[in-house]
């Protein structure tokens, strides 16, 4: 939805507020990591006006809310019983619900505890992946116990059969990420080596625009690495840079220089967060019309949605035409971290104030 964000007009008292992370990486994350990225800013965004937050993370992570942990180190994705662990992380959390006024989930199996809760606490669940067959039924099988947050307008109406609380878009944090007005000549792609990301689309529409390429890439996975190895280095011409697993000082100096960002995405992403973190250093995006791009990117102001590899290969030379001020206004007035925050404050507020899910207001 355009516009700037709301703001709640229920009487702002703090809350007692639980906000639950996946526990594989630390919040926030040192490198990838979306999900826990949006924990983090949401849990300071919320302690910087006036709640008190405790955040369910691994020991290592670092935040100024509460940090309550069962697990010393974020378990990563190799060698850790990762199900168990989550698990037990999440039980812990939701064995305390009865401390918190409301529960924001954004971990793994927490639709499951919310559910066995959300007669006396409120939980939020925040959608961060897509409705695939697993989710839809694990959904279907809680129904309205919990309140939805869909991240994106393209994932909540890819599934209809559900109720949600809200569209909030995800949010960035404005202050790590430097506005800059001039730009240099090269492209950047910035994700995972996974086929869902187009990285072997990248390097073919920087090669055809005669641009030169960086790559901000996340390849220590297995299937990471091979995909590199079977679709991306076969199509390389030699003159790329490639910066694997980049500190956020790399991303957003090389980000903020960029003339714009590539995001030749081969699935319907819910959200794509390296969309709103490039708008937000002032550099415009050239996306295939998938998923939430036409929603996040302005076309024709912040960047261009367009339909085909050779459209976008069409789209370089036409990035100089567009303002780098805009990107990072639109930022500001729709995925900074307060404008998400504003959002789930406001539904917070509302939900501590009405009766839980499944009951009316005359109910005793």
């Amino acid at each position: 939805m355009e516009g700037s964000p709301i703001h709640s007009s229920l009487p702002v008292t703090p809350l007692r507020i639980a906000v639950v992370a996946p526990v594989i990486l630390p919040v926030p994350p040192q490198g990838y990591g979306g999900i826990e990225r949006i924990a983090s800013l949401l849990a300071e965004e919320l302690v910087r006006r006036g709640h008190d937050v405790t955040l369910f993370a691994s020991g290592d992570s670092k935040t100024t809310a509460t940090l309550a942990s069962v697990l010393d180190q974020s378990t990563g994705w190799y060698g850790a019983d990762i199900p168990g662990d989550e698990v037990h992380h999440e039980a812990a959390a939701y064995l305390r619900a009865g401390e918190f006024d409301v529960i924001s989930d954004h971990s793994w199996y927490g639709l499951y505890f919310g559910s066995f809760v959300s007669s006396t606490t409120p939980v939020v669940t925040t959608l961060h992946g897509p409705w695939v067959a697993d989710v839809r039924r694990s959904h279907e099988l809680i129904g309205d116990r919990v309140h939805r947050v869909a991240i994106s307008e393209h994932q909540r109406g890819t599934n209809l059969d559900v109720s949600y609380a809200r569209t909030i878009h995800n949010g960035v944090d404005l202050a790590d990420h430097p506005y800059r007005a001039e730009k240099e000549d090269f492209l950047v792609f910035l994700g995972r080596i996974a086929d869902e990301k187009g990285p072997e689309q990248a390097v073919e529409v920087a090669k055809k625009a005669g641009r030169h390429l960086k790559l901000l890439i996340k390849r220590d996975e297995p299937a990471e690495l091979e995909h590199w190895e079977r679709f991306v280095a076969p199509v390389l011409r030699g003159d790329e840079e490639v910066i694997e697993n980049p500190s956020h000082a790399q991303k957003v100096d090389i980000l903020g220089r960029a003339a714009g960002l590539l995001f030749p995405i081969q699935w319907d992403e819910p959200f794509g967060l390296v969309m709103t973190e490039a708008m937000a250093c002032g550099t415009p995006v050239i996306a295939l019309d998938r998923g939430s791009a036409p929603e996040v990117v302005e076309d024709q102001v912040t960047g261009f949605v367009v339909r085909t590899l050779d459209d976008m290969v069409d789209a370089v030379p036409r990035l100089k035409q567009l303002s780098s001020l805009a990107c990072r206004e639109r930022v500001e007035r729709m995925f900074s971290a307060q404008a998400m925050a504003d959002q789930y404050e406001d539904l917070f507020l509302s939900l501590t104030q009405a009766p839980p899910p499944g009951r009316s207001a005359a109910a005793p």
